[in-house]
């Protein structure tokens, strides 16, 4: 058996006060989020992109107290979120601003500069520490249901500028048979479709295809249809609350796609399965899931550390909620998906030439 030697000297100081430092300023960066978090689901964010305002004036037209927007206020603008016009004045009297830049950022949900999600995904899986504390003490799981609606959102929310700006303007249109195939009015299933936005985003872009959005979870089957709805894509869109294993195929989809869930499934084989035969014969298959490394290594870079975040709050805890799960992760190695796509029936697995800093597109065949 190895062993190894653990290093029991007094630690150096400049490295205590280095990494002390680091929690410090992860400190910061956390109660930052949480005051985001309050001011997005308070449109104090939405109110200040269109005016200045004092405390009370933010108070009177969100309808909450004008103690605590004062005190959100200052925090804000000490945190560099927002400015103030005149700090010398007196506290009810001080007019705060949301700098352009920054409302392109957090108010603006289809910007690609999007962040203010970010807020709302990180604040809602916060609610869940106790039970992810128990999940992880019993081996058992926490689902995308018991998350609530904030993480529901938020990640959807987090997706969703991409999906309407990019993916099939840029992405979809770099594949030259998928490309003519939707612009022929071809068919689609979205598998994994969340709130649908993919579905959205494809529909509008081609305006002759038509989306079939498949989810397992209902809330999320149940908003995806609210936003069809507002989107004037009824007839073109459909959202549906099913396990897409248990789909009679029927006519073949000229795409099948899905994105960035594979690795929460508990069986994905079975979905992917599921993919190969909606696809039939001559249908195209694209998964999309994070740009990972192919290997672990001890040096990670931030999309990495991310991703790893993520795992440990969300997507791991989901998939064990389920019984049976395999337990991916959100770290999804590209050879783990190799062996989940063999496995079920796929011949072999393509990386497609898009680039994106977060995601990585495959060709499954």
């Amino acid at each position: 058996m190895t062993t190894y030697a653990i290093d029991t000297q007094a630690p150096d100081e400049a490295e205590v006060e280095a990494f002390v430092e680091r929690v410090f300023a992860s400190v910061l960066a956390t109660q930052e989020i949480q005051a985001a978090y309050i001011g997005d689901r308070l449109g104090w964010y939405e109110a200040l992109e269109r005016d200045a305002l004092t405390a009370p004036e933010l108070a009177a037209r969100t309808s909450t107290s004008e103690r605590y927007a004062r005190e959100w206020l200052e925090h804000q603008t000490v945190t560099g979120w927002l400015t103030c016009e005149n700090p010398e004045a007196s506290p009810t009297e001080r007019r705060f601003a949301l700098p352009a830049a920054h409302a392109e950022a957090l108010v603006r949900p289809d910007s690609l500069a999007h962040m203010g999600a970010f807020a709302r995904f990180i604040g809602g899986l916060g609610k869940n520490l106790d039970a992810l504390v128990d999940a992880y003490r019993n081996d058992t799981g926490v689902s995308w249901e018991a998350m609530g609606e904030d993480a529901r959102e938020g990640q959807a929310g987090a997706n969703r500028p991409m999906f309407v700006n990019q993916l099939a303007q840029e992405y979809l249109a770099s594949i030259p048979d998928v490309d003519a195939a939707l612009r022929n009015g071809g068919r689609v299933a979205d598998v994994g479709a969340g709130l649908a936005w993919s579905s959205v985003g494809v529909a509008k872009a081609y305006p002759r295809a038509r989306v079939d959005a498949f989810d397992i979870d209902e809330p999320s089957i149940e908003s995806a249809r609210r936003i069809i709805a507002e989107a004037g894509l009824g007839d073109r869109v459909t959202a549906t609350a099913v396990d897409v294993a248990d789909l009679d195929p029927g006519e073949p989809y000229d795409l099948v796609m899905a994105l960035e869930c594979i690795h929460d499934l508990p069986d994905p084989v079975s979905v992917l399965g599921a993919m190969h035969r909606l696809a039939g014969d001559d249908g195209a298959v694209i998964v999309m899931d994070e740009r990972v490394a192919d290997e672990f290594t001890a040096e990670a870079d931030e999309v990495e550390r991310l991703l790893y975040g993520f795992s440990i709050t969300c997507c791991l805890p989901d998939s064990k909620a389920h019984h049976g799960s395999v337990a991916t992760g959100t770290v999804m190695r590209r050879s783990t998906l190799e062996r989940y796509a063999h496995d079920a029936g796929f011949t072999s697995v393509v990386t497609l030439p898009i680039e994106n800093d977060f995601f990585r597109f495959y060709r499954l065949h």
